[in-house]
This record gives C-alpha cells, structure tokens and sequence, in this order.
C-alpha cells in the first residue's frame, strides 16, 4: 500500500483479527500483529496505540509517535467502544454496577454499558471505556454473577469498533493508513 499526500504519516489502523499479540515479538513463536503488517511496520518502530488480548478483536491503532501515542491513551482523551458478547444475562443492576465501578487488584474497573441484544443464554453490549487496564472489560464482567446460575459473567466475544470519534471500517486482518481527516479527529 503507497502513501499519498491524503494518508497520516504517522497513524495506521489495523482490525486484528483473534489469535494475535499484541507484541513486536513472542519467545513461544506465538503470531503477533506484526505478521499481518509490513516488514517495514516492524523495522521503521511502528508502535501499537494501547493493547488487544489476544482472544480479543478489533480496531488497533500504531504510531511512530511517541507523544500520539500518549495523547490517545491517556486516560479520559479518547472513549473506546467494543462490541460484547458476554454468557450469561446481563442485568439493569449488572449495567449500574459497571458505571459505578468494581474493586480489582488493577483498581476500580468501570465502563459505561448499554444491553443491545440478547441470544438465548448470551448478552449483546456495547462497553465504553475511558481508561483501559489489563483485561478491564473481562475481569469486570468475571466480577459480576448470572442471577439464574450464580456464577461469574464471562465475556465470549469483544471487538474494539472504535476509538474516539474513529470507527473500524476495515476487513478483519486488514490494514491501513488513517487519512489526514481521520487524524485530525483523533489529534
């Protein structure tokens, strides 16, 4: 893919697909996102813009800019939504909980949820986050428990759709640059 005079010179946004580190490398020889970029996103420091776990999907930002990379991540800049897909039925009391917060050994895990489905014994949210912390949306729903069964939530599904006012709009494993427009709107 050649650059033009319309592309960010410093912004590029990846859908990882699930089954992918977040990671330049992996001393188990585990894929990283860097197999579906460019040889040249490895070699020229095209950083990842925060993180995905690995079971997750979506939208992934990377910069060769230390301070984008600060400004996009700094907690309360940039609200990130992901699409969830949680076993178990979540509740109005389930939502208040998330909003108000769950103590964890990583601090208070909050998030804005709104329900917008539900499939059999599953859940369909959209979760907004202001500041992300390791596994945020996963340890806050394992924090919560299913009123019919009593055990914790668990997040089946969680795909990152956008970042600030950025939507992915890309095939899942595809990459690009972001154009001068888009960057604009993130910085």
């Amino acid at each position: 893919m050649n650059i033009t005079a319309n592309n960010s010179k410093i912004l590029l946004v990846l859908n990882k697909p699930k089954g992918y580190l977040v990671t330049r490398t992996d001393d188990l020889g585990r894929k990283t996102v860097y197999d579906l970029l460019p040889d040249w996103a490895f070699h020229e420091g095209w950083m990842p813009i925060g993180r995905l776990d690995l079971e997750s999907k979506g939208l992934l930002l990377f910069t060769t800019n230390g301070k984008i990379g600060d400004i996009l991540t700094k907690p309360g800049n940039c609200i990130k939504v992901y699409e969830v897909w949680v076993r178990g039925f979540v509740t109005d009391e389930h939502i208040i909980q998330a909003s108000k917060g769950v103590e964890s050994i990583y601090g208070l895990l909050k998030a804005k949820v709104v329900k917008v489905g539900i499939g059999g014994a599953k859940t369909k949210l959209l979760v907004e986050l202001e500041e992300g912390k390791n596994r945020h949306i996963r340890r806050l729903f394992g924090a919560l428990k299913d009123p019919k069964f009593g055990t914790p939530l668990k997040v089946l599904t969680l795909n990152r759709i956008s970042i600030g006012n950025f939507k992915l709009d890309l095939e899942i494993g595809k990459w690009r640059y972001l154009s001068l427009e888009e960057e604009k709107t993130l910085v």
